[in-house]
């Protein structure tokens, strides 16, 4: 690491594509950060509403934003489209030269010191990997939803990551459970992956996750389709898609969930090639539903102390 880049230097990319309805809001809470980022590269995934111009305001205004243009491909994409323009910005800068790393959505609101916050917790134990705060969004009548999101994982909108513990795991697959396969890698490598619910941590989701440009139900078929994917244990699934039933929208969506991976499973889909680690996440899952998953978190973390490989 250059040592012209402070030890909280942290680098932002931002895959977006027509973000025009909530993007200010996650521009202005990230550059009223407490701590605002060393670099922030946003890519511009072909949008077609006013998007570019509200890029273009913010870059003039912040010399750490760095727009880049991606030939549009027509369509919103989700999972492994998503992580194809994570990956075009990230091409665009030496991501070695900062010691933390972040995707970030441009549909979220931050409290203002929600990296300064990330960094401190990981500075106080170098175990933890990939980090964040908890989304919550609101619905009609405007009162706070949670979105239930597992301690065990950093969520999707907002994968704060140290720089080695990325590299170690590979960085992300191109698929719809990047975002679960990276923190079950990471354990088995011996890191934490954690989220917290603190007041100073949550963050409003704009768009709640598991919706779709289609519909929230194409949401969580995707999802269960990438459950399946990731080799997750079927008892274990259906488990989960039953307690997703308590969870907007009520029943419906917990019954598409469990639609989607049983397609998969029927149909035989390409599961993740990693088998070894396919079997780690059905051994931590069967445990899970025995113990509870913060026991059998637990227990993951104190039995792959071993494996952890220490910042350098």
């Amino acid at each position: 690491m250059s040592s012209s880049i402070p030890h909280r230097a942290y680098l932002l990319v931002s895959p977006c594509r027509n973000e025009a309805d909530y993007m200010r809001r996650t521009l202005d809470s990230v550059t009223q950060q407490s701590v605002p980022p060393a670099k922030w590269v946003i890519v511009d995934d072909g949008s077609t509403d006013d998007t570019p111009a509200i890029l273009a305001e913010y870059a003039a205004r912040y010399p750490y934003i760095q727009v880049v243009t991606k030939p549009d491909r027509g369509h919103r994409a989700v999972g492994p489209g998503v992580i194809e323009a994570f990956y075009y910005g990230l091409d665009q800068v030496d991501a070695d030269a900062y010691p933390y790393l972040c995707k970030l959505d441009l549909d979220l609101d931050l409290p203002p010191r929600y990296f300064e916050i990330l960094m401190a917790r990981m500075e106080e134990n170098p175990r933890i990997g990939t980090c964040s705060g908890k989304p919550w969004f609101r619905n009609a009548a405007g009162r706070w939803i949670s979105e239930k999101c597992g301690d065990e994982m950093s969520v999707g909108m907002t994968k704060f990551y140290r720089r080695e513990c990325f590299r170690q795991i590979g960085g992300f697959v191109r698929e719809v459970m990047w975002d679960a396969i990276d923190c079950h890698k990471a354990r088995q490598l011996g890191w934490i992956a954690v989220s917290w619910n603190d007041d100073d941590l949550r963050f409003e989701h704009l768009r709640p996750m598991g919706s779709s440009q289609k519909s929230v139900f194409t949401g969580r078929r995707r999802h269960g389709f990438g459950q399946y994917y990731m080799g997750s244990d079927p008892l274990y699934f259906i488990a989960t898609g039953l307690y997703r039933m308590a969870h907007p929208p009520y029943v419906l969506g917990g019954l598409a969930t469990i639609q989607g991976y049983l397609g998969a499973w029927l149909r035989r889909e390409t599961q993740h090639g990693d088998a070894e680690l396919r079997r780690f996440i059905r051994a931590y899952q069967r445990r899970a539903l025995i113990a509870g998953k913060a026991r059998a978190v637990a227990e993951i973390e104190a039995d792959r102390a071993g494996a952890w490989q220490p910042p350098s």
